[in-house]
């Protein structure tokens, strides 16, 4: 993605860069505006709202370029994609490119994708992405929710025929470091050879044995948002082995999923029914049962875990009459396992406290306070 304060700077530094701007000789754009000029031999310069908003640039409420903020960072409207449907046939490839002529049909972000292909539709269905980081959406309906709690009020998709109707916005949050910790036990530490190993390793032991791991190796993120904040490793004893740091590391993973949904509940005022869940990390099942036990509600995983590619395909089936809408997307969505809360109430509050006296050690430490 490019950023207002990015391009602001290419426009500064580049030589000649602001009257090639002004005189519409220069396209900024994100990575899907870049595709599609690719596939298009350069004729086309697009984006959807859910890329749109991630610029800095754009209005979620007026699904267009907020000339406000353009004046802010002296940014030419002019160098700026079309803002078009997430869902809806937008261009055609050149055939000099792929050598078919094919239409272009969805375009979206990567966890709002994820979030189509969750078919997270109804206002309070939420979705949790499990890669080197960790990024949760919940649908919030037609209108945006401003959040009270440090989340991000963003734009999900866009449905051609209805536009700005049909546009669905989400609540996010998003955790820094979550299968990033499993490779830093590999590579960082040496316990385990392969990341695939790391669930028979954390199974290995009944508990983590009194170990918090808090991963704030580059800072924490939502609810947070706290860049000083350093990586911090608790109670350790004489007895820990390297399958209670395996656990812990495992379960900070699905304790800082747990922070972020807390911040959900209090912006929508109410709990979520279930969380659905992809992403590579949604496979071990040592992680999703704990997952579902501090969080106090299911969690679903589908049968279909690469979720952001299934989105994208979906919006673009939408816009070519392949499927009827998102009613019948809905329907055809099935789930491959649900994992059912374990943990009683008071051993999950007991935890939840923990792990939070763990969170204030590690957002201490960087300023040298004695957090108790």
């Amino acid at each position: 993605y490019f950023s207002a304060t990015k391009l602001e700077w290419l426009l500064d530094h580049l030589p000649g860069a602001r009257i090639r701007a002004a005189a519409g000789e220069l396209a900024f754009g994100t990575i899907d505006s870049w595709l599609i000029a690719r596939l298009t031999g350069g004729r086309a310069h697009l984006t959807d709202p859910s890329n749109a908003a991630r610029t800095m640039l754009f209005n979620i409420h007026a699904l267009d370029w907020d000339e406000a903020l353009l004046d802010i960072f002296r940014i030419p409207r002019a160098v700026l994609p079309k803002v078009i449907p997430s869902s809806g046939i937008c261009a055609t490839t050149d055939p000099a490119v792929l050598g078919l002529a094919l239409p272009i049909a969805g375009v979206a972000g990567d966890q709002q994708a994820a979030a189509f292909g969750q078919a997270c539709f109804t206002p309070g269905l939420a979705k949790n992405t499990y890669g080197t980081g960790c990024f949760l959406t919940v649908t919030t309906g037609a209108e945006p929710v401003a959040s009270a709690h440090r989340l991000l009020s963003t734009v999900g998709w866009s449905l051609a025929e209805r536009l700005p109707q049909a546009t669905t916005y989400l609540l996010e949050g998003s955790v820094f470091v979550a299968g990033a910790v499993v490779q830093w036990l590999r590579d960082g530490l040496g316990i385990i050879q392969s990341s695939a190993e790391v669930e028979a390793l954390a199974a290995s032991v009944a508990d983590n044995g009194g170990v918090t791991l808090v991963p704030a190796f580059t800072g924490l993120g939502a609810p947070h948002w706290d860049a000083a904040a350093r990586g911090t490793l608790l109670g350790l004893t004489r007895g820990s082995t390297r399958a209670h740091i395996a656990r812990a590391a495992l379960e900070a993973i699905a304790l800082q999923s747990a922070d972020l949904l807390e911040a959900v509940h209090q912006d929508l005022g109410r709990p979520l029914a279930e969380l659905r869940v992809d992403g590579g990390a949604a496979a071990n099942n040592l992680l999703m049962q704990y997952q579902a036990d501090v969080l106090g509600v299911p969690v679903v995983r589908p049968r279909v875990t690469e979720t952001t590619a299934l989105g994208a395909a979906t919006l673009a089936g939408l816009a070519l009459g392949f499927w009827s809408g998102p009613e019948e997307l809905a329907e055809r969505w099935q789930e491959e396992r649900r994992f059912e809360p374990r943990m009683g109430t008071d051993e999950r509050q007991a935890t939840l406290d923990r792990w939070r006296r763990g969170v204030e050690r590690a957002r201490g430490w960087a300023d040298g306070e004695s957090v108790g």
